[in-house]
């Protein structure tokens, strides 16, 4: 399997910006791309749902089921979720869609749900299904104040199961840096030991106007 798994240091951070952005970066670059996401919760609410956003940066043909095999209405999370659907988020069920989408295609963007150790059910972690898939992460991040801690915990959660982090992405980056977000980018890269790039504020129904998020694949 090729392809990245976008993480974040939390909710609300970016990460399905991040992992559209690399889909539609994958794309124009000539390749298929194929997206997944574990569980989608929070239908209920009004906005475009994260799985069709990510379809339509891939530009993929992909079902709602193919890319989310679990899809829930209440913002919650997805153990939490499953449970008040009366089911059970079962990880050999999650590990067949992903490989099912990646056979179909030149690349897999995977995009978690919240932070690593977030539960998608009472014995199985986001974190768990990164390992499981053996992909490189992308880890979104905001860019102000307490993203060091944040951003420094998650990379070592990650290398503790044995993650490679290849990208940290801050997002949404100012027009105008504080000196606070200059310091921040500089200090994660350096504490982190990690590539920091960062994504500006998008228009996400314009995918033609998104900047570029180039990231190297192994070869395969």
């Amino acid at each position: 399997m090729r392809g990245v798994f976008v993480t974040g240091t939390g909710t609300e951070v970016g990460k399905t910006v991040v992992a559209a952005v690399l889909a539609h970066t994958l794309a124009t670059e000539g390749r298929t791309v194929a997206v997944f996401k574990p569980a989608v919760t929070g239908l209920d609410e009004e906005g475009e749902p994260d799985h069709v956003l990510l379809r339509r940066a891939a530009g993929s043909d992909q079902s709602d089921g193919e890319i989310a095999p679990y899809r829930y209405g209440p913002p919650a999370s997805p153990h939490l979720a499953a449970e008040l659907a009366g089911e059970k988020i079962e990880p050999e069920r999650l590990l067949a869609a992903a490989h099912g989408a990646a056979a179909g295609s030149d690349v897999l963007v995977c995009e978690g749900v919240g932070g690593l150790l977030v539960p998608l059910a009472s014995d199985y972690l986001v974190r768990d299904l990164a390992v499981d898939l053996g992909l490189p992460l992308v880890v979104a991040a905001s860019p102000g104040l307490g993203t060091i801690n944040h951003t420094l915990l998650t990379l070592e959660a990650a290398r503790a199961a044995g993650l490679e982090t290849a990208l940290v992405v801050l997002t949404p980056w100012p027009d105008a840096p504080s000196p606070i977000e200059e310091s921040n980018r500089a200090t994660i890269a350096a504490l982190g030991g990690v590539r920091v790039e960062t994504l500006p504020r998008l228009d996400l129904s314009d995918p033609p106007s998104w900047p570029r998020l180039p990231i190297p694949l192994p070869p395969g």
